[in-house]
């Protein structure tokens, strides 16, 4: 596991239940997990004890965390699930900072893809396929709606395993930083119907692809991957992208008659 960082010294209490959950919200922590000991954490974040028993205590009462005393005891993962409002301050973008977000996915994320088809193991297709029945657990029950928060945090464990099969860390950490700063635009472009039925096909095509090692097929799924979430976008803010851009930023709907694509049904942060 990536080792935890000092956390800022105005944003002590904060940044220390952000840095937390946010491993857990991407996956790289899960229910039953042992947290590394106080003492190890505070220094790691170089923080005081207090204050992450502080930190501790708020994700504890979330229901994120629990502390058992003893010797066998420590601070273990109660739940896979984090509320999004403990990571609401990571997501503080403005608006027209969202569009560069955007341009830098469809820089970064189709190579990653391919990338993980190199390097991708066995593991990593399953814990990528785990995500994907997680998903459609929560669709065949009918909870998407009720469940909307987790739903999303599954869609941004989806990418981050797949930065994961890449067996690169500084990929990994560049993904996590890229997908936290599109929380807001995810968080609107989830509401636009239909969603969770178009997110969990292009999770399966997507895991495919990757599968087959065929890099113009992952770059076709790609393609549809970010186009969607940036048609998504754009309706939702009543703003467009800036055009005309470079073909490698360019959906391959757009490219050959040198117009924006119409919108398609069904995007979807993803």
């Amino acid at each position: 596991m990536e080792p935890f960082s000092p956390v800022a010294p105005r944003r002590t209490f904060e940044g220390a239940v952000e840095q937390i959950a946010e491993r857990i919200r991407h996956g790289d922590l899960g229910a039953g997990d042992r947290l590394p000991s106080e003492r190890e954490l505070a220094a790691a974040m170089q923080i005081s004890r207090p204050t992450l028993r502080e930190a501790v205590r708020v994700l504890a009462d979330a229901g994120v965390v629990t502390v058992r005393p003893g010797s066998t005891g420590g601070i273990f993962v109660a739940s896979d699930y984090v509320p999004f409002e403990l990571l609401r301050s990571k997501s503080d973008l403005r608006l027209g900072e969202v569009a560069g977000v955007l341009e830098a996915r469809r820089m970064i994320e189709p190579r990653v893809a391919q990338l993980a088809a190199v390097n991708a193991r066995e593991e990593d297709f399953a814990a990528l396929q785990r995500v994907i029945d997680a998903q459609r657990a929560l669709l065949v029950a009918g909870d998407v709606l009720e469940h909307e928060d987790r739903f999303l945090q599954l869609d941004t464990q989806f990418h981050v395993r797949i930065a994961r099969a890449t067996g690169n860390t500084t990929i990994v950490s560049l993904m996590r930083t890229l997908l936290r700063r599109l929380e807001i635009a995810r968080d609107l472009a989830m509401h636009e119907p239909p969603v969770a039925p178009w997110v969990l096909d292009v999770h399966e095509r997507t895991l495919a692809a990757i599968r087959s090692a065929d890099h113009d097929r992952i770059e076709r799924v790609m393609d549809e991957h970010l186009a969607a979430m940036e048609r998504a976008w754009e309706r939702a803010t009543d703003r467009q992208l800036v055009r005309p851009v470079p073909d490698f930023l360019r959906p391959l709907a757009e490219r050959g008659r040198g117009a924006a694509a119409p919108a398609a049904d069904g995007a979807a942060p993803a």
